[in-house]
Formats: C-alpha cells, sequence, structure tokens
C-alpha cells in the first residue's frame, strides 16, 4: 500500500486493533459498525476519531486521511469486509510485566480469563525472547536452564556446576554489572541474519546470538 506510516496496517486489517478500543459508551460491535459506516462514506475524520489515543501518538490526522485517501480500494474492501462481518467477537486485553513480557486475557462469559500460554518461562523462538530468557535463568539461579542458551559448540564443555561458579565465583560483581546492563538495554534493536543475530549495547558491547536446531542461543555477550 501507498504512503503507509509504520504501524499504520492496523487500520485496514480484520484485527482493528485500534478500531475497536475507543467509541464511548458502545461496545466492541458497535464501534467496528461506526468505523466500517465511517469508511464506505469516505468520513476519514469520523472514522480517525474511532482510533485509541496509542495510536493517534503515532499517526497524524494528515496522514490518516491521506492514506486513505490513497489507497480507496483498500478502505472500500475493508468496509464491505466489515459490513459482512460473522461470528461472535473476542473482548480481549493485554498487560505488560517484567522484561518485555505480556500477559492476554480474553473475556468469557461476562468474566476476564487468562488467556497467555502460562507454562513458557524461557522462551527461545527469537533472539529478544531467548535475551530475556536467559536473565530470568540467572535471576532465579537456575544454572540449569541456561544451559540451554550454551551453543552446541560449547555445550560439552559445560554443566550446571560450571556454569554457577562462572557467574558465582571470583568474576561475580563482573558477571553481575554485565547482566544489569544487560537488562538495561533489552529492548535495544536486534538484526538478524539467517541464523546469527547481533544487539549492540551499551558503549562497545554487542550480544552474539546463534539458531540452532529452531531455538536461538547466546554465543558471546560482549
Amino acid at each position: 500500500m501507498r504512503g503507509l506510516p509504520a504501524g499504520f496496517v492496523v487500520v485496514l486489517g480484520l484485527g482493528l486493533v485500534g478500531a475497536t478500543a475507543c467509541a464511548r459508551g458502545t461496545g466492541p460491535d458497535q464501534t467496528l459498525d461506526h468505523y466500517g459506516l465511517a469508511l464506505k462514506n469516505h468520513d476519514f475524520a469520523a472514522a480517525y476519531d474511532l482510533m485509541s489515543s496509542g495510536f493517534r501518538v503515532k499517526v497524524s490526522r494528515e496522514d490518516y486521511v491521506r492514506t486513505m485517501r490513497d489507497n480507496a480500494r483498500e478502505v472500500n474492501e475493508t468496509a464491505d469486509r466489515l459490513r459482512g462481518k460473522k461470528g461472535s467477537m473476542e473482548v480481549s486485553a493485554e498487560f505488560e510485566y517484567g522484561l518485555g513480557d505480556t500477559m492476554r486475557l480474553v473475556q468469557e462469559g461476562g468474566q476476564w480469563r487468562v488467556a497467555t500460554y502460562p507454562l513458557g518461562f524461557y522462551d527461545q523462538s527469537t533472539p529478544k525472547a531467548a535475551l530475556r530468557s536467559f536473565i530470568r535463568a540467572y535471576r532465579l539461579e537456575r544454572w540449569d536452564v541456561m544451559l540451554r542458551f550454551v551453543p552446541n559448540s560449547y555445550r560439552e564443555k559445560m554443566d550446571a556446576r560450571k556454569m554457577q561458579a562462572q557467574f558465582t565465583g571470583p568474576s561475580r560483581e563482573q558477571m553481575e554489572n554485565l547482566i544489569n546492563t544487560l537488562e538495561a538495554n533489552v529492548d535495544e534493536p536486534i538484526t538478524e541474519r539467517g541464523n546469527d543475530a547481533r544487539m549492540s549495547y551499551g558503549d562497545r558491547y554487542n550480544v552474539q546470538f546463534l539458531k540452532e536446531d529452531g531455538a536461538w542461543k547466546l554465543k558471546d555477550l560482549d
């Protein structure tokens, strides 16, 4: 789509994350109806008013209206699909905590229920998830879990006891400072190239990641 600002695609997708959050005095279903009608009538100012405050901080009214006008075919298709929507609507909420972890809740029968998979304490599906999991394992002194983040080429030389000694021995203070710095920079951008990834942090440090057997591991911390 032409002229679309970063993060703007949510406006034209079926999920309509921003649009379901805002119509005062109405439920999500009515909000989508109002939004779809505004798109159908090309009343983009009214459609913009239905977007969440978080969205409006990122995208100005002018950018929104211009992009909608430049993509009339996509706008009309979205309006038609919203008018023909079928099935039940799931109302959800998301809470962020800890090292960027999120907890998703859904409304069922008038009650809020936790919908996030609760057992994924040490996710390695992405480099950032692996870094957060590594820090969590260190904080909880799960030396056995920390072995999961060691690349295969080093794994045969390590065990839980050696891992503990590395982080709690004579270099304990240095390691603690390193982890503190990592945690403070855990949201720095990560560059991925195939099975390798890198994150710069601090003044001169880098974390190198390696993907093996479908899981991201930490090859070097500095």
